[in-house]
């Protein structure tokens, strides 16, 4: 199996299956997201311990991609911090966006998402929870667009 087959079979996985899906409630931060372009709409719930995040989920209707990268993201950001959230945010929206991004092995199953690239006008699906999360985190209730 090479790489862009188990990348996609990771991005299938999560969208039939996603992890941390449901709401939190009552939740410390929470925030709405949408994507007009092709209807992706999400909440994400966080509980906070002090900086860290000890909770999170998400609910929400969309594409596999905005699906199975909110559900990549849970995974990846229940029990790191806000400074390491930003950090891993960073890496990923640079492995999103720079098409010669390599995936950090950091990154672990979030690499998946290298094959987003490849299609820009789906980067938006896959980047939207992390911008809900950073809005949940930032302001504790929010509502973003990314128009």
């Amino acid at each position: 199996m090479d790489l862009k087959e188990l990348y996609r079979d990771v991005i299938l996985d999560h969208n039939r299956h996603p992890r941390n899906f449901g709401r939190i409630e009552p939740a410390d931060g929470r925030a709405e997201g949408h994507n007009p372009l092709c209807g992706d709409r999400l909440s994400v719930f966080v509980v906070l311990d002090g900086e860290r995040v000890a909770d999170i989920r998400f609910e929400g209707r969309g594409c596999a991609i905005s699906t199975a990268s909110a559900s990549l993201m849970t995974e990846a950001v229940k029990g790191k911090d806000r400074t390491a959230i930003r950090a891993l945010f960073d890496k990923v929206h640079a492995l999103l966006t720079h098409p010669d991004a390599a995936p950090d092995g950091a990154l672990g199953k979030l690499a998946a998402l290298a094959g987003v690239r490849e299609f820009p006008v789906r980067v938006k699906c896959a980047s939207l929870c992390w911008h809900t999360l950073n809005a949940a985190l930032e302001h504790g209730a929010a509502t973003i667009s990314t128009e």
